[in-house]
């Protein structure tokens, strides 16, 4: 698999690695468009992980156990929850976003969840609102794109 973009196969690969060691997160994001078949790529897998210093814990083991190197620092930012972590210290590329914009709260964005994948995935409408709320230019290009794919899925459903 090429590196420097994402794969489904890395989110099942992740999915599994997070159910064994019972990591409550879902997939957000581009990455979490792309699962529902949005029609792009993108670098790498986006995850919003409830944030609890026991989530946080489950987060670093079972990111260790797909072969990612995770030092002290980067340890603390997890289980402490930071915001936007990024890690670029394993098989592929993967953001921690335990706070994305536009999401008011983990617990409400996860009663809307969207499972049709087989896999947790932000409702495209959180996806795109945290798009929205971000602000930012790559953003602005891309959120007619995901309306327009939102609005497919929908009657698809």
């Amino acid at each position: 698999m090429e590196r420097n973009s994402f794969h489904p196969a890395q989110a099942m690969e992740l999915a599994a690695a997070f159910a064994e060691h019972t990591v409550d997160y879902m997939f957000i994001g581009k990455s979490g468009a792309i699962l529902l078949g949005y029609p792009s790529t993108t670098q790498d897998v986006d995850v919003y992980p409830r944030n609890d210093e026991e989530n946080g814990r489950r987060i670093v083991r079972a990111l260790k156990s797909l072969g990612f190197t995770i030092d002290e620092r980067l340890e603390q930012e997890i289980v402490r929850g930071k915001d936007f972590v990024q890690i670029k210290s394993g098989p592929f590329d993967i953001d921690l976003v335990f706070a994305p914009d536009g999401i008011e709260s983990y617990e409400g964005a996860k009663q809307r969840m969207d499972t049709s994948s087989g896999l947790p995935v932000l409702n495209i409408r959180d996806v795109i609102a945290s798009k929205r709320a971000a602000g930012r230019a790559k953003d602005a290009i891309e959120l007619p794109l995901l309306e327009a794919f939102r609005q497919e899925y929908e009657k698809r459903k």
